[in-house]
């Protein structure tokens, strides 16, 4: 088969172990992503098929018309509304599904609570700059960081990474507060931590609050300016689940207001994002490139399933195919 793998910004894919299961089929791994649909179906329009890296390019309806040749699309991970299902069944596409692990991003997300909490990249750059024990130069951000332990870790949404968290969260000497889904909440208390009273306690008592939500229509936006006026002016908020969960520009505002007093951001609504991005201009933001699941491991997990898939398929033995229908005649 003709095979692409899209979006590989790092030329990591062709040196994992797993990359030789594709041996014997033409394979070209794109590290930049194509702008525009046109552009896109002209690049992809040879291929049998495609390699998704999670949801770093979408694929519309207008899109898989224009591709005549596309037979399969082999999701790293789970398809998450970034794929026109529907569209891509009529046009006899398949998409085979993924394996995924909640380890990498919970880990990201404690090293970003940690790293903000303690100050540690302003005091890493400006040591190489020679200011000694300095976090900004600004006297009101060079404040000293502080300590996790005896804060209360504020977790929105009980799932495999909210429960890793609060694992973390508890060996760190944290009070563990949940937020959530009834059964969330009731899973968090019958796993020994608590559940916030309400919503609004939920953002007023949390110094360190991580959301960790699918995005769907009923969670789209659903962190909202009114939330953050409720932090109080020292905690920091933290997303490594999907920026579209808040309010567009709601984040932005709320820090250049002082309540929450720093975030630790690993999504964005556009990536890669643009360096004149409005967020990267906030002094309290620690903000990193989509790591959650950019790691050796996880991707030897997420590519060794998706090219198993298309070796199934290849064999004329389809597995973990998330539409069957497209396999009919």
């Amino acid at each position: 088969m003709k095979i692409a793998i899209l979006d590989d910004y790092q030329n990591a894919v062709p040196g994992l172990d797993c990359y030789k299961i594709l041996d014997g089929h033409a394979v070209k791994v794109f590290n930049n992503s194509a702008r525009g649909l046109g552009q896109l179906a002209v690049r992809l329009a040879p291929y049998d098929a495609l390699v998704l890296i999670r949801e770093r390019t979408p694929f519309p309806s207008s899109l898989l018309n224009k591709l005549p040749n596309l037979k399969l699309i082999s999701q790293t991970g789970k398809v998450s509304g970034h794929v026109d299902v529907a569209a891509a069944t009529a046009r006899g596409i398949a998409i085979a599904e993924g394996v995924g692990s909640p380890v990498a991003p919970a880990e990201l997300t404690w090293a970003l609570i940690m790293a903000a909490s303690r100050k540690i990249l302003p005091y890493a750059n400006n040591l190489k700059e020679g200011l000694w024990q300095t976090a900004s130069l600004n006297l009101q951000l060079n404040g000293l960081g502080r300590v996790l332990h005896g804060r209360t870790l504020g977790i929105w949404g009980y799932g495999k990474i909210g429960r890793l968290l609060a694992g973390y969260g508890k060996v760190f000497g944290m009070q563990v507060m949940v937020w959530g889904s009834e059964a969330s909440r009731a899973a968090a208390i019958s796993d020994g931590y608590i559940a916030a009273a309400s919503r609004a306690a939920f953002f007023a008592e949390a110094d360190v609050l991580s959301v960790h939500l699918r995005l769907a229509e009923g969670t789209r936006g659903i962190v909202k300016a009114e939330d953050f006026a409720r932090m109080k002016p020292d905690a920091l908020f933290v997303n490594t689940s999907r920026a579209e969960l808040v309010e567009e520009g709601a984040l932005e505002e709320a820090l250049r207001r002082g309540c929450p007093g720093g975030a630790a951001v690993d999504v964005f609504t556009s990536e890669p994002l643009a360096p004149d991005a409005p967020l990267l201009r906030i002094p309290t933001v620690l903000a990193t490139p989509h790591l959650g699941y950019v790691e050796q491991d996880s991707y030897e997990m997420y590519f060794r399933a998706a090219f198993e898939n298309i070796v199934s398929f290849a064999a004329g033995k389809p597995t973990n195919i998330l539409n069957p229908e497209a396999l009919a005649p």
